[in-house]
Order: structure tokens, then sequence, then C-alpha cells
């Protein structure tokens, strides 16, 4: 739709960029706030989202990478080009290297685990919806034809240079739809939170809601770069969101005892 803002002499901005950072600001500043609720040290809460988000932009593309590898085997110089510094990357690719890298965090700073991700779920889910109007705005992230009135039709070529978005035919708003369901779950997740009754409550609602829709999404996404297994008969995709989903269950199975929140020495730092 609008790949760029606005144009400035060479300098362009990128309508995806400006968006994924307001995503990711807005998400930081939701968390913080919560984490004062959940007597969690807001200054560990913002350092902790500040590392994971670096290190989702990174798993993100190296997922990207690892599903196209023979692609870019051939023109590794791509894996450097202004082209992959503007893609999105494969989401999922960058839970795995946020949740590893949130493990590491939070096990140095002694963070309780589980009540921090659930502190940290909602602003994930707001952070996600908003950037995902990015990827609607930059043509990323595609679904497949369609004769439905609510498709979409992208015209502008630096959409399809960019993504190989399909230009002049209706196709599925998958991104709009992916941003309308984590707005839901950002309110899902709020009401949780605030009265919540076992430790990962929150975050295993959100692996569980999020895998659900996420595997259905995947049934009308077109673009590439999301991996094929068992000869075609799912994506690799749909597989981190069975596993996604059977974690969000097993927290909820196990419904660890919740710990009343008190200060404590990590939140009066």
């Amino acid at each position: 739709m609008f790949p760029q803002l606005f144009h400035l002499g060479r300098f362009a901005l990128p309508t995806y960029g400006f968006l994924v950072a307001l995503g990711v600001l807005t998400g930081l500043v939701v968390t913080t706030k919560l984490a004062r609720s959940q007597r969690i040290n807001p200054d560990d809460a913002w350092n902790l989202g500040v590392l994971v988000v670096l290190m989702a932009i990174v798993g993100a593309k190296v997922l990207l990478i690892i599903n196209d590898f023979n692609w870019y085997a051939a023109h590794p110089g791509d894996i450097f080009s202004l082209q992959m510094m503007q893609a999105g990357g494969v989401f999922y690719g960058g839970v795995i290297a946020a949740l590893a890298t949130a493990a590491y965090y939070m096990r140095k700073h002694q963070m309780p685990a589980l009540r921090t991700c659930d502190t940290f779920a909602p602003g994930l889910a707001l952070g996600h919806a908003i950037g995902r109007i990015g990827c609607f705005a930059a043509g990323c992230c595609y679904g497949k034809p369609t004769n439905h009135w609510w498709g979409v039709t992208f015209t502008n070529p630096l959409a399809a240079s960019i993504s190989g978005t399909p230009l002049n035919r209706p196709i599925e708003p998958t991104q709009l739809f992916e941003s309308a369901i984590e707005f839901v779950n950002f309110l899902i997740l709020l009401t949780l939170l605030r009265h919540k009754k076992f430790e990962g409550e929150v975050i295993g609602a959100y692996l569980f809601l999020y895998g659900v829709a996420r595997y259905f999404i995947e049934f009308i996404r077109d673009d590439p770069d999301r991996g094929s297994l068992f000869g075609g008969a799912m994506t690799g995709t749909q597989a981190i969101s069975i596993c996604l989903v059977i974690a969000g269950g097993i927290l909820w199975w196990r419904r660890s005892a919740l710990h009343v929140p008190t200060l404590d020495t990590a939140s009066a730092r």
C-alpha cells in the first residue's frame, strides 16, 4: 500500500520500519508499566525488552535465510543487501531467538521466569499488532489471491520489488487479519494479568491463542520463506505453531502455584 512514508532527498522513511519501531516502543512502555504492578523491577524489564527485541530481529532474519538457504547460498551478497535490511524476516525465528535470550537474561538477573513472561505477554501482542500494520503497508507477508469482498489490491511497484508482492489483483489481507487477532489477544491478556490465578497463565494463553491463529492463517498466506515439512503437508511456521499451542497448554495444565507479588530486593533496585 504505502511502503514509504516520505522522501527527503535521497532519504526515504520505510513505513514498515517506522511502525515496527512504534510497536516495539509501545510494547516496551506497556510492559514497563505492568512490571510495577507485578513487583518486577521496571529497569530490568526495560533492559530485557530491548535486548530481546534486538535478538528477535537477528533471529527473524536468520530463519529467513535458513528457509531459503539455496538462494542465499548461491547469492550470499543478498544477505547484506538493502532488501534484507528492509525485510521483516520470519516472525517465529524472532520468537525462538527472543525466548533463548530472555531465558539467559532472567536467569542471570534472577527474575521470576513465569511472572516476567506473564508481564511481557500483553505488550508483545500489542507491539506485534502494530508491526503487522507495517507489514500491510510494505506489502510483505501477503495472502493468496481471493474473490472475497475483503480482498485488497496492491499497486505500488516498490512493494513488488522489496517483498515480491503480487500487484493489481485482490489478495487476502493476512497482515490485517493477524493484526486484528493480536489486538484482541492484547485485551484478553491484559484482563488475565489483572485477575491472574496462577503463574504462567498469561503467557500460556498467549502461546495457545497466537499459535492456533497463526496455524490457520498459514493456509491463506502466499509469500515464500516459511519452510515446508512432510512433503508440503505443512509449513515450518505451522509446525512451530503446534509447538506453541502445546507449550501454552502445558503451562495451563500444570497451573504453577501463584506467588503473590511482594516487594523484594529485585524490585527495589
